[in-house]
């Protein structure tokens, strides 16, 4: 069953991505604080996620490769929290002495 996708859809995706990548843009030259990495990885997070849904046809897939895709991102998203907690722990433990 292949579900056909008007070129419509396309060109707003496409049209959509441009605006995001001139958001980020912008973005880069703002100052929010600690907020900045938040603002970046949202952009980027709506971005891979139109890309994802669409261009790579998930949104009409079947309900076994959106499984796949949801599991592969769980996944990601445990190795991000495994990669940040290293840095966030590190004060823990007082340094040996010599």
């Amino acid at each position: 069953m292949h579900h056909i996708v008007p070129l419509r859809v396309y060109f707003t995706i496409f049209a959509a991505l441009i605006v995001l990548t001139g958001t980020t843009v912008w973005a880069a030259f703002q100052d929010f604080g600690v907020m900045n990495d938040v603002v970046a990885m949202a952009i980027a997070i709506t971005k891979a996620t139109l890309v994802v849904l669409f261009f790579m046809h998930v949104r009409y897939s079947d309900r076994l490769t959106q499984l796949i895709v949801s599991t592969g991102i769980l996944f990601l998203m445990i190795l991000f929290v495994f990669t940040m907690a290293d840095p966030l722990t590190r004060g823990w433990l007082p340094l040996p002495r010599p």
